[in-house]
């Protein structure tokens, strides 16, 4: 799960009769017809394939909001069809906020982000082994409080930061700080509660007033602090294959600076705009944001401070995604290409957001991938030769050869030769890690709603030390 921030400028953050922004109000339709055709369809589909009941979302290019639409319905009872000006949780893409708030202090001269923790809050486990920087980029070593996709029932009465803190903040380590990359929502917990000692106001009002009102998102909400009113999304849940019910909300405190807000679309995208232009922060700020964090070892961890840095497509982007009760949502960022797709969902523990995002990615950038490419090409070959039981083993390394025994062999060709040919074999993952390239690949078959996954690490002499698969949804 994700969550972040707490509220004050009570009257424009905690008010159900809040003003929206003209921009957020109004769809912006900026696109060819085409284009505009081809992302709804995309979106429906991902909609109708999974059953989430609605889905809001915003494209970027040339550095501004050409379209902006909402898909399904915000509410099933009574019925209440989404449109683009409504709120939704973003949940842990709160945290980039909480990020620049902290990269903003430290251009106030307040902190530094390589400070130990123990100099504004010793009391934590090893705090002066642990500097800020860990904190924002899930170095740290603390634990989760909340790594659960369901909200447990202890999490649906009020909290507070002071209490996650002595709770999990004060346990042992789960390993040294800088030795691994662990997502946790703790670490942000900290990270706004020196926000609110240092600027000596609620987090939120800091956010308020230094970053939503200089770039006009007018209509943010602390959903920590209050739910969302009765013109905004509401959340889902769906136990296993069973009917959409509304999902429980949080109580109080539990999002806090791991992610409480809650917005329009469009004011996502404004935010985008402003991290691909670099106009709210000081560059050594957003160098800092950006630059991925690198373990004690040396290995990558593909994190900033709030965010991912990965390669698809032949371009670097950044990107989360963010959970709370009820909702999901999915953030990109192509700098290079002045370009944003941002995609938020109202029901918990679904796909939907992400696959849109995907999805959208080649459409929005202009990318032609009816081609397979060469690393396509080869999981679609091997995929086939495993329906037949055949396996070339000079493709190989000697680990992934050693992993294809002949029980695996026996396995892959029993459970995927029923499958018959698939109809596409499409690369959604690339990245580094270990010395090698990961990818992950989608395959889809006719006729059939089944879709699977491969994984495969190909090492630099272009032998492959994984090829694995997998059900996707």
């Amino acid at each position: 799960m994700s969550r972040t921030f707490a509220s004050l400028l009570l009257i424009a953050c905690c008010s159900a009769t809040v003003s929206l922004s003209a921009q957020s109000q109004n769809p912006v339709d900026t696109i060819p017809p085409d284009l505009r055709a081809r992302i709804d369809t995309a979106a429906q589909k991902v909609l109708d394939e999974t059953g989430v009941p609605s889905a809001s979302l915003a494209i970027v290019q040339h550095g501004q909001v050409v379209y902006t639409h909402a898909y399904g319905k915000a509410r099933l009872d009574p019925p209440l069809a989404a449109e683009p000006s409504m709120r939704y949780s973003i949940g842990s893409i709160s945290k980039q906020f909480t990020a620049a708030a902290i990269l903003l202090l430290e251009q106030e001269g307040k902190l530094s982000i390589d400070d130990p923790v123990s100099k504004y809050i010793p009391d934590l486990t090893r705090a002066n082994e642990v500097t800020i920087r860990m904190l924002l980029s899930h170095t740290s070593g603390y634990q989760d409080y909340w790594p659960e996709d369901y909200l447990m029932p202890p999490m649906r009465n009020p909290t507070t930061a002071a209490y996650i803190l002595d709770t999990w903040g004060k346990k042992p380590l789960d390993f040294d700080p800088g030795t691994r990359w662990q997502y946790s929502n703790t670490n942000y917990v900290i990270a706004g509660k020196i926000v609110e000692q240092l600027s000596g106001m609620p987090l939120m009002k800091y956010l308020q007033l230094h970053v939503f009102k200089p770039l006009d998102m007018a209509a943010v909400w602390n959903s920590d602090a209050e739910k969302l009113g009765d013109t905004d999304a509401s959340g889902y849940i769906r136990y296993a294959l069973g009917p959409l019910r509304p999902a429980p909300k949080e109580g109080q405190g539990w999002m806090f600076a791991a992610g409480e807000l809650a917005m329009p679309v469009y004011a996502l995208a404004q935010w985008d705009i402003s991290v691909m232009n670099r106009s709210l922060l000081a560059p050594k700020s957003y160098d800092e944001m950006f630059a991925t964090v690198k373990l004690k070892d040396g290995s990558d961890s593909h994190y900033g401070l709030g965010l991912f840095t990965r390669e698809a497509m032949g371009r670097s982007f950044y990107e989360h995604s963010g959970e709370v009760s009820g909702f999901v949502s999915e953030n990109v960022v192509f700098p290079a290409d002045k370009a944003a797709i941002a995609v938020l969902t109202n029901q918990d523990a679904a796909p939907a957001a992400s696959i849109i995002a995907r999805s959208l990615g080649p459409i929005v950038l202009g990318i032609d991938i009816q081609a397979p490419n060469q690393a396509e090409q080869q999981a679609l070959q091997l995929f086939t030769n495993f329906q037949q039981g055949k396996i070339d083993r000079s493709l190989f390394t000697p680990n992934c050869n050693a992993y294809f025994s002949q029980q695996a062999i026996d396995d892959f060709q029993s459970s995927l030769s029923p499958l018959g040919k698939p109809s596409s074999v499409k690369q959604t993952v690339e990245e580094l890690r270990g010395g090698m390239t990961f990818h992950v690949f989608e395959v889809e078959f006719p006729n059939s709603a089944r879709h699977l996954h491969i994984t495969t690490y190909t090492m630099p002499d272009g032998k492959l030390e994984q090829y694995l698969v997998m059900p996707a949804r």
